[in-house]
Formats: C-alpha cells, sequence, structure tokens
C-alpha cells in the first residue's frame, strides 16, 4: 500500500512539472489542414492569437498543410510528437473524410487528445440569380419539376458545401439527384454560380452574406435548427427544418485536436486556455464579424467534443452512403 501511494505522488509531481514547464521555449504550432486565406486558417489565427494571452511564455504560430481533404494535415498531426506542440484546427472534416475517403491513415476517434470545440458557422442554400424560384417553397418545387436537369456546385472532396449539399439533397429525399459539380475552391465554384454555369450551392456565411447581400445570387434558407433571426442580412430567410426537413441542424463548426498520447496535465492547461480563449471579447467580436457562433456550451470539454464528433460521423456516413460517393 505505502508503495502504491508513492507511485501515486511521484506521478502527481511528475504531472505537476509537466503542466509548469510547458511550453516551454517551443512554439504550439496549430495546423490548418486547408490553404492560406480561408475561413478555416482565419479562425486558427484568431484562436492563436487568443490562447497566446492564456498560456504563459506561450507562443502559437499556425501553419498550413493543405490537400486532400485536410487528411494531409490530420495526419501529419495525428503522427507528431504527444508533447503539446502540435495541434490540429480542424472543421467538419473531422467527422466527414472517413465516411468520404475508402482510406485515410489515421483514426479520428483513437488518434488524437480532443481539446475542445471552438465555434460554428451557419450554412446557406443558395442559388444562381436566374432562377425563377423566389421562396424555398418555390425553390423546393422547381427541383422537384425539373428532377434530373439540375447541377450543384461543391469546393472540392471534403469541403463544407461538399457536407451540406450530400446532407441537404438526402434530408430533401428529391425523386433523382443533382448533378454535381465539384470545383477547386470555394471562390471559382461561387463564380460559377453567380454566372449562371451551375444552379446551388450550399456554403458557409463567411462566404455567401456579401453576395446575397448585393443580389449577385438568391437565398432561399439557412441550416440552422432555428431561422438566424439576430443576422442582420440572413434573418430574412427560414431553416430548412422550419421548411419541413425535420431535424436537419447543420453548422460548419471547428475544433482543436493533440495528438493521442499527449500528456494529461498539457491538455488540461490547453483545454484551459482555450475555454479563456472562448469569452475573449477580442475573439469573440472576430467571430462575429466573419459569421461565426463562438461555442459555449458544453462541448468545450474533452469528452463532450468527442462524443458531439462521433454522432456527427454517424449522420455524415449516413448521407454519404446514400450518394454512394466516395474517393479513393
Amino acid at each position: 500500500m505505502k508503495q502504491w501511494f508513492a507511485m501515486a505522488a511521484l506521478a502527481a509531481v511528475v504531472v505537476g512539472a509537466q503542466a509548469q514547464t510547458f511550453p516551454g521555449s517551443k512554439p504550439v504550432t496549430i495546423v490548418v489542414p486547408f490553404a492560406a486565406g480561408g475561413p478555416t486558417d482565419r479562425v486558427a489565427r484568431d484562436l492563436a492569437e487568443a490562447m497566446r494571452k492564456f498560456v504563459p511564455g506561450g507562443n502559437f504560430v499556425v501553419e498550413n498543410s493543405a490537400g486532400a481533404g485536410g487528411t494531409i494535415g490530420a495526419n501529419k498531426v495525428a503522427k507528431a510528437a504527444p508533447d503539446g506542440h502540435t495541434l490540429l484546427l480542424f472543421h467538419i472534416g473531422m467527422a466527414a473524410t472517413p465516411a468520404l475517403y475508402r482510406k485515410i491513415s489515421y483514426k479520428p476517434l483513437e488518434d488524437f487528445e480532443f481539446l475542445g470545440m471552438v465555434n460554428d458557422v451557419p450554412m446557406t442554400l443558395i442559388g444562381k440569380p436566374q432562377l425563377p424560384a423566389n421562396t424555398y417553397r418555390d425553390f423546393e418545387n422547381y427541383i422537384r419539376a425539373n428532377a434530373g436537369n439540375l447541377n450543384i456546385a461543391h469546393a472540392g472532396l471534403g469541403s463544407a458545401s461538399h457536407i451540406c449539399g450530400l446532407l441537404w439533397q438526402s434530408n430533401l429525399q428529391s425523386k433523382e439527384a443533382m448533378t454535381t459539380i465539384p470545383f477547386g475552391g470555394t471562390a471559382p465554384a461561387m463564380t460559377a454560380l453567380i454566372g449562371g454555369q451551375v444552379d446551388v450551392m450550399c456554403d458557409q456565411t463567411t462566404n455567401t452574406t456579401q453576395q446575397i447581400e448585393s443580389g449577385r445570387v438568391k437565398a432561399f434558407a439557412v441550416t440552422t435548427a432555428k431561422p438566424l433571426s439576430n443576422h442582420p442580412v440572413l434573418k430574412h430567410y427560414p431553416s430548412l427544418q422550419e421548411m419541413g426537413l425535420k431535424g436537419f441542424n447543420l453548422t460548419i463548426w471547428h475544433g482543436l485536436y493533440a495528438p493521442k498520447g499527449t500528456p494529461a496535465a498539457i491538455t488540461k492547461t490547453l483545454n484551459d486556455a482555450l475555454k479563456k480563449a472562448l469569452k475573449d471579447p477580442e475573439f469573440v467580436k472576430k467571430n462575429e464579424g466573419l459569421g461565426a457562433l463562438v461555442v459555449n456550451d458544453k462541448r468545450v470539454e474533452p469528452e463532450e467534443h468527442k462524443k458531439f464528433v462521433a454522432a456527427e460521423m454517424i449522420k455524415i456516413k449516413a448521407a454519404v452512403d446514400a450518394a454512394g460517393k466516395y474517393a479513393d
């Protein structure tokens, strides 16, 4: 018994020492699995700036490691040393990639320590300006009347717009699916929509609000459970759930992760810093400017974060299986 207490005491000392010395002189790198300048990159840079305030001596930097729908950057972090100095900021793709790719070199629920959710970004369902419909109900009727003759754009496999389009079509249950038109990013997809080369797209408010406000695209609905009544532009549009797609509630959330095996003392330090960053007025203001909602619920806790991602994986897999669209 004495030996057990001695070992427990030693373990406590080691954990305490790890917490006190982290991060030391080495910077904490937040890996973004997408190109610089996009919505996830902006969230990461704002988060790095906020978390720096709450980790004594901490220097947080952002590194972009793009490609293969985010899987290259995610794999890099999964294989990194579990010392808290390499983190991953990933969006809903963390839950989607196992369904979209037949083979990935990491397991999202097993190869990471979940540190907490960061924010939710609502989505909007938009159409080309030439569409005759002006309301969601008219739009839905138009889709059914033109089954098989319409197409839907997205910004690439595993992108927010791709996932949103899959889930929406799965819930819509129209007689014939739209033709999917992939692009190499949000900008070319939006350009094609504005120009009338594609019919429909579903994408983040960070990318759509300005186009809706200027009248360059038509908006029909938001993907949140309830209408965005406080949003200056999108408050005029219904939610898909309100329009009859029961249970439809999709936001492009972001979460923070560390490699599996990162010591508990370090993950606690990072989670504590994350929680404080999410309450930082400057960080909240920046998120509001992006149309994002900072998480202030139980998903900031690692275990709840993990449960949420696991549930999202089930939901997305069902939609992907129904569509039958994968990548090798």
